[in-house]
């Protein structure tokens, strides 16, 4: 089993802070998405959308996407559960995981891909001002997250779950994207501080 991983790109972090809380170590080549090897005739073979992380088992077999990678390891480790417990805790945790990549992941990135001159050769044509127009979504996201953290340790309920791991990078990748956190949400810097905090954190 081999984890082809892309350093400080969002996607494998998501992956490798979900390795870390589960206590799993798996074998990582490392792939360096600024020389654009993840474009490259090796890792085009194992995930033909030429996207980071990859998980090659030892049959072969590929899985690519953080979730699906996130879920397999789930299913083989289920302890701590990062996914919920029970049919409830589940299917909350995936309502807060899909909010957050949706509402909050996903604009960040946008607006990263659409302006950040580094992005020129990956996201073609950029459009600048479809990326300005995702900013006040990150933003807007944030102020729910805040409120609705008012009542509650963790994102999906008093534990901490994936839709945590995927709302902390997204907020960590907002200072590349160039967007600033609303003054006032202190429900939510709570929140930061205490899971950027965890040693999984700096994985």
């Amino acid at each position: 089993m081999k984890l082809y991983d892309g350093g400080r790109a969002p996607n494998p972090r998501r992956v490798r802070i979900f390795l870390h809380e589960k206590g799993i170590v798996v074998p990582t080549v490392p792939v360096d998405m600024g020389a654009l090897e993840h474009k490259g005739p090796q890792i085009s073979a194992l995930n033909p959308m030429r996207r980071l992380p990859v998980l090659e088992l030892d049959d072969g077999t590929c899985l690519t996407e953080t979730v699906a990678i996130c879920r397999y390891f789930e299913e083989l480790n289920p302890q701590p559960p990062l996914f919920g417990e029970g049919a409830l805790g589940r299917a909350r945790v995936e309502m807060w995981q899909r909010r957050v990549e949706l509402h909050l992941f996903m604009p960040v990135a946008a607006a990263f891909r659409h302006l950040h001159p580094a992005m020129k050769e990956w996201e073609v044509p950029q459009v600048p001002e479809w990326g300005e127009a995702n900013k006040p979504k990150a933003r807007e996201f944030l102020k729910f997250l805040d409120e609705e953290l008012a009542g509650r340790q963790f994102v999906a309920g008093d534990r901490y779950t994936i839709a945590d791991i995927t709302a902390l990078v997204s907020v960590d990748f907002m200072k590349p994207a160039r967007i600033d956190i609303p003054d006032g949400l202190d429900h939510l810097m709570r929140w930061y501080h205490t899971v950027a905090g965890r040693p999984s954190a700096k994985a």
